[in-house]
């Protein structure tokens, strides 16, 4: 694995595990990595209330707070995100924001990654690819990677729903002294000849073409959850229980 410097974490729903995502923060710190989460700050119901679940990640010095505000996540003038942007900027730390285009039929996704909900809800009626386009990832470096995700079970992500190992289970600078991707069922493929080598090595049917290399790679992942569950998890990414 490469030189991650970066650990971003996953919030639960609605922050059930918030209070393991904290202390995951406190251990990466102490570490000495820098960390950052992604939110859409659903939680702001109130400026007080964003106040009281940004405190403990001001002590924390948490390098970045990403915020999703768009018509996707909630960009009016009383979304939440609003609430949270303007709390976390009153209290000094350091905020940026996501935005992305709404895909619309006279063109592909823009800036949309078709994974997760995304597959599922925005996808109809888009133009398509053939598979055997998308032959490379174009957004994570899978051989030597330099960021990882944790979410709330502990599992140690590239990428989203793609599974390295568990940190509540083995270190995490066990799993990244012992990754590597030619020895990783799913990213071996991936790495090689991308999403389009995914679906072939394993059989995956392929449907009538496909909006990105993230929609193939999304749907081919899902199809293989039960074969692979220790490198594709959690279920939750993939839209199940």
């Amino acid at each position: 694995m490469g030189n991650v410097e970066w650990i971003y974490f996953e919030g639960g729903e609605p922050f059930l595990y918030y209070a393991q995502m904290v202390e995951g923060l406190r251990m990466a710190r102490d570490r000495g990595f820098s960390t950052g989460i992604v939110t859409n700050g659903y939680w702001a119901t109130s400026e007080d209330d964003a106040e009281v679940w940004l405190r403990p990640l001001a002590e924390l010095e948490v390098a970045d707070i990403s915020f999703s505000e768009d018509d996707l996540h909630g960009s009016g003038e009383t979304a939440p995100v609003k609430t949270a942007i303007k709390a976390a900027k009153k209290m000094g730390l350091p905020t940026g924001v996501i935005q992305i285009d709404s895909p619309t039929q006279d063109k592909d996704g823009g800036t949309v990654k078709f994974r997760g909900r995304a597959v599922d809800k925005l996808a109809a009626g888009l133009p398509r690819r053939p598979a055997n386009q998308f032959n490379e990832c174009p957004f994570e470096d899978l051989q030597t990677p330099e960021r990882v995700h944790v979410d709330p079970y502990g599992n140690v992500q590239l990428c989203q729903g793609l599974v390295v190992g568990n940190m509540w289970k083995k270190p995490l600078s066990q799993i990244f002294a012992e990754y590597d991707a030619a020895r990783h069922a799913v990213c071996k493929p991936l790495v090689k000849g991308g999403p389009a080598l995914l679906a072939e090595t394993f059989g995956v049917p392929s449907e009538d073409g496909y909006l990105d290399a993230c929609h193939l790679c999304f749907l081919t992942r899902r199809a293989l959850l039960e074969r692979f569950p220790d490198h594709l998890a959690p279920r939750q990414v993939y839209g199940l229980e």
